[in-house]
C-alpha cells in the first residue's frame, strides 16, 4: 500500500503516474511558498513537506533548479527560495537595441523593464532574466536591474570578422546585437579579414568581459551574391535544413497519390477547379470553383490536405512548427514544409489528382454565408492561372485572353460577380481595405538589383482574398460552433493613449473619428472613405494604420478588427503556415465523429503554440525586411550624389525617414540637416517643427534629397534636403541644408 504523503496535493495522482518516486508537483510548491508569505530555505522546506528520504531530497532540489530555471521562483542570497512577484521582480526576454542599452519584456505581457548599458553588458539579446525594478526614468518608465540569468539564448553569431592591432573580433550582422566577439588568433580557421563568417560563443559576457568564441564556419566574401539571405537566415536563427529524421519520414512519401489514399473521399474531380496565383508561385494550395445558383451562389474552396501526410508527434510536424511558417525573400524560399510535399503531393497542380479539405459555401445575393460544408475529397485543378492574366480576362475583358481561357472563362465570370457581391459586404460591415504598391526587386547578373517594379493588387487578387476570406469566417464558425479548441486569427482595436493622440491629430486636420472612445472598424473606414480625395490622404491613412495593433494567433476569440469580423480564423494556407495546419486537424477530427473531449490539444497547449506562431510570423518578416534593406544598400552604393523625389514615411526625434519614389529606398535626413534652426520633434503630429522659423516637416510630405552616405553592413542610407525641395501638398516649399556626420544612426523601428 502507497503512503499517503504529508502534504496535500491536487496534482498528486499526475505525479505518481508520472515518477517512480513523486515528489510535491510545481503547482503545489508555488502555492505552498504563497501561503507561507516568506522565503523558505531547502531545510525548511524538506521539514515542512516531511521529506526525509535522500532520494526525495534529492528530487526536490533538482526540481527547485528547474523552477528557478523557468524563472518560476528565485534563491535569495540568504539561500531562501521566494516567489518573484512577492520580491518585485520580473522574469522575461532581454530585447537589446544597437546603442548599447535595452529591456526586459515580462512572460507574462506585463509592463516592460529599461536596462542600462552597463547591466546590458552581461547579457545578449534574448537571454531569459529575473530583473528587479530599480526606479522610473523622467518619461516615467520603469528601469530595471538584472538579478540572475536563467537563460542564455545566444550560442552562435554570424557577423564580419577583423583583426585589429593583433586582436580578432566578429562585428555581428544583428542590430540587436551590439557587442564584438572577441577571436583568439588561433580560433580563427583561416578567415580572412573582412569575410562573413560564424562564431561560436565560447564564453558568455560579463560585467566586466566581452563574449569570447571562435569562428566555426566561413559563409563568404563581404557583398558577394546572394550573402544577405544567408546572413538573415543565420542572424535571425531560421531553420534552413531539414533534420536527418525529417528527410527520413520524407523517402515514404510516393510522387502521386496512391489510389488507397482516396477511398471514402467525396471526388471532386469532375469540377472545373483553378488554382490563381502570382507568375511566380511554385505552391498552390488552394483552388476555387464558383457557379450562379437560384439564390446566390455556390463557392467551392478546396484547400491542400496538408494534415494527412503530417501527422501529430512526427519529426516533420516537429519541424513545420518549429519553423512556424514559410519565408519568402527575394528570388528564394525557406519553407516550412520538404519540397517532396510543398511543391509536390500537397501542390494542386493541373491534371494530377491531389488530396483536399474544401469548404463548401451557399453565398446569397448579399454576400452573405447562407450554409457551409467542410469535406475531406479528392480533386483535380484544371488549370493554373496568374493574377495578372485573369484581370485581363474578367476586368479588361481583353478578347485574346478569353479565347485562351475557354473552357473555364465562364467559371471566372461568375467568381467575378461574387467578388463584387462580397465586396459590396466587407464595404457594409466597414472592413478597413488600404492597397499599398509593393516593391518586387528584377535581379540582373550575379543577383544585383537592375531595377525595382511596383507591385499592385488587382481585381484578380481581390478575388481570391475575399474567397478565402469567406472560408476562413466558415472553418472558424464551425470550430467555434462546435466548441473545438483552436486558435484564432485575432486584431484588437486602438488602445486608449493611440486612440488619444489619433484624436488629437485628426482634430488639427479640422477630422473626426467616429465612435467616441470605442470606435470599430467601420468608423476608421469611413473616415478613409471620407478623405481618399485629399492630398493629405496618405498622411491620415499611415497614422490610422499605426494606431492598430499587429495581428496575432490566439485560443481566446476577441475578434479580428480590420476585416470587421467577430470571428475570424486561418485555414487556406496550410503548405506556409503552422496555424492554418492546426486549424485542418481540428476539422477532420471533428468530420471524423470527435468531440472536444478528446481532441488531443486544450487550450494551454494554443495559447503556447499561439504565441510561437505569432513569434515566428515577426521574425520572418523582420528577417525578409533586413535582406531587403541590404540589397537596397548595395543598390544605392553607386548613386551616392544622386538626387530623388521621396514621401516623409517616418517622423523621429532625430530626423526624417524618406522613402523614395518608385525604388522604395528608405533613408534619414537628419535633424542637423534641417536648417540653422532648433527643430522640436511632435509626436502626436508625427512633425518635426522649427523653433524660430515655424517650419515644420510631416509624416507624408513631398520632398527632395540628395544621397550622402550608405552603409551596406548598418544598413543605413543617410539624405539631405537639396535646395529645390518639392512642395509639400499642405504648405509652403522646405530649405535645405549639409549633411553632418556621425558614427550611430538610431533605427525607426
Amino acid at each position: 500500500m502507497t503512503k499517503r504523503p504529508a502534504y496535500d496535493d491536487p496534482h498528486a495522482a499526475r505525479e505518481a503516474e508520472n515518477y517512480a518516486r513523486p515528489i510535491p508537483s510545481r503547482e503545489y510548491l508555488l502555492s505552498f511558498l504563497k501561503k507561507r508569505g516568506v522565503p523558505l530555505r531547502f531545510a525548511q522546506l524538506l521539514e515542512a513537506l516531511s521529506l526525509h528520504d535522500p532520494q526525495d531530497q534529492e528530487a526536490l532540489r533538482r526540481r527547485l533548479r528547474a523552477m528557478e530555471r523557468d524563472g518560476q521562483i528565485i534563491r535569495n542570497r540568504r539561500d531562501g527560495y521566494g516567489l518573484l512577484e512577492k520580491m518585485d521582480l520580473v522574469c522575461g526576454r532581454v530585447l537589446a537595441h544597437r546603442e548599447g542599452y535595452g529591456r526586459v519584456v515580462s512572460d507574462d505581457g506585463g509592463e516592460s523593464l529599461l536596462l542600462s548599458p552597463r547591466d546590458m553588458r552581461a547579457v545578449l539579446h534574448g537571454d531569459r532574466v529575473v530583473a528587479r525594478v530599480t526606479g522610473m526614468d523622467r518619461r516615467g518608465r520603469k528601469q530595471g536591474a538584472i538579478v540572475d540569468i536563467l537563460e542564455r539564448n545566444t550560442r552562435e553569431v554570424v557577423g564580419r570578422f577583423f583583426i585589429e592591432r593583433g586582436i580578432g573580433f566578429v562585428v555581428a550582422d544583428s542590430k540587436q546585437f551590439y557587442q564584438d566577439i572577441l577571436v583568439p588568433l588561433d580560433h580563427i580557421a583561416g578567415a580572412r579579414e573582412g569575410q562573413i563568417v560564424v562564431a561560436e560563443i565560447l564564453d558568455q559576457p560579463t560585467k566586466h568581459a566581452q563574449p569570447i568564441g571562435r569562428i566555426v564556419e566561413v559563409l563568404g566574401e563581404h557583398l558577394a551574391p546572394g550573402m544577405e539571405i544567408d546572413l538573415a537566415v543565420r542572424a535571425y536563427q531560421l531553420p534552413a535544413e531539414w533534420p536527418p529524421d525529417v528527410r527520413a519520414e520524407c523517402e515514404r512519401f510516393a510522387a502521386e497519390v496512391p489510389a488507397s489514399a482516396v477511398d471514402g473521399r467525396v471526388d471532386l474531380r469532375a469540377l472545373s477547379l483553378v488554382t490563381i496565383d502570382g507568375a511566380d508561385a511554385r505552391d498552390f494550395d488552394d483552388a476555387v470553383y464558383c457557379h450562379k445558383t437560384a439564390h446566390g451562389w455556390r463557392l467551392l474552396v478546396a484547400i491542400a490536405d496538408v494534415s494527412t501526410y503530417v501527422a501529430r508527434t512526427t519529426a516533420l510536424d516537429a519541424e513545420a512548427q518549429r519553423r512556424g511558417n514559410s519565408v519568402y525573400f527575394p528570388g528564394r524560399v525557406i519553407p516550412m514544409l520538404p519540397e517532396v510535399l510543398s511543391n509536390e503531393l500537397c501542390s494542386l497542380k493541373p491534371d494530377v489528382d491531389r488530396l483536399c479539405l474544401a469548404c463548401e459555401m451557399s453565398i446569397g445575393q448579399d454576400g452573405r454565408i447562407t450554409r457551409s460544408r467542410f469535406l475531406e475529397g479528392v480533386m483535380r485543378s484544371r488549370m493554373r492561372l496568374t493574377y495578372d492574366e485573369v484581370a485581363e480576362a474578367v476586368v479588361k475583358r481583353h478578347r485574346p485572353t478569353r479565347r485562351r481561357l475557354g473552357e473555364v472563362i465562364a467559371l471566372l465570370d461568375e467568381l467575378y460577380a461574387l467578388y463584387r457581391v462580397l465586396r459590396e459586404s466587407r464595404d457594409r460591415r466597414g472592413a478597413i481595405d488600404i492597397d499599398v504598391a509593393e516593391p518586387r526587386i528584377v535581379f540582373g547578373a550575379q543577383r544585383k538589383i537592375e531595377r525595382f517594379e511596383a507591385l499592385r493588387r488587382n481585381d484578380a487578387h481581390r478575388i481570391i482574398e475575399e474567397c478565402m476570406i469567406a472560408a476562413n469566417v466558415a472553418a472558424a464558425r464551425l470550430l467555434r460552433r462546435h466548441k473545438m479548441p483552436m486558435l484564432y486569427r485575432t486584431h484588437g482595436g486602438p488602445t486608449a493613449e493611440k486612440l488619444a493622440d489619433v484624436h488629437t491629430f485628426l482634430s488639427e486636420l479640422g477630422l473626426k473619428l467616429g465612435g467616441g472612445t470605442k470606435p470599430s472598424a467601420q468608423h476608421y473606414a469611413a473616415l478613409l472613405h471620407r478623405t481618399r480625395a485629399r492630398a493629405d490622404k496618405h498622411l491620415i491613412q499611415t497614422v490610422l494604420l499605426r494606431s492598430l495593433p499587429q495581428a496575432r494567433y490566439s485560443p481566446d476569440n476577441i475578434g479580428h478588427f480590420g476585416l470587421a469580423l467577430d470571428c475570424y480564423t486561418h485555414y487556406t494556407s496550410p503548405i506556409r503556415r503552422y496555424p492554418d495546419l492546426l486549424v485542418h486537424r481540428a476539422i477532420r477530427h471533428f468530420l471524423r465523429g470527435g468531440r472536444q473531449e478528446d481532441y488531443d490539444l486544450i487550450h494551454g497547449d494554443l495559447q503556447v503554440l499561439g504565441e510561437h506562431c505569432s513569434m515566428t510570423e515577426r521574425r520572418a518578416d523582420e528577417a525578409t525586411r533586413d535582406a531587403i534593406d541590404r540589397l537596397k544598400c548595395e543598390f544605392m552604393l553607386d548613386k551616392v550624389g544622386e538626387i530623388f523625389q521621396g514621401l516623409i514615411t517616418g517622423v523621429t526625434s532625430f530626423g526624417l525617414f524618406v522613402t523614395l519614389d518608385d525604388i522604395y529606398v528608405e533613408g534619414l535626413v537628419h535633424i542637423s540637416v534641417l536648417g540653422s534652426d532648433y527643430f522640436h520633434y511632435d509626436p502626436i503630429h508625427h512633425r518635426l517643427r522649427g523653433e524660430r522659423s515655424g517650419l515644420d516637416y510631416r509624416l507624408a510630405d513631398a520632398i527632395t534629397v540628395r544621397v550622402v552616405r550608405v552603409d551596406v553592413d548598418e544598413r543605413k542610407i543617410d539624405f539631405e534636403l537639396t535646395e529645390g525641395v518639392k512642395e509639400s501638398s499642405a504648405r509652403g516649399p522646405r530649405r535645405g541644408g549639409r549633411l553632418r556626420r556621425r558614427s550611430k544612426q538610431r533605427s525607426p523601428k
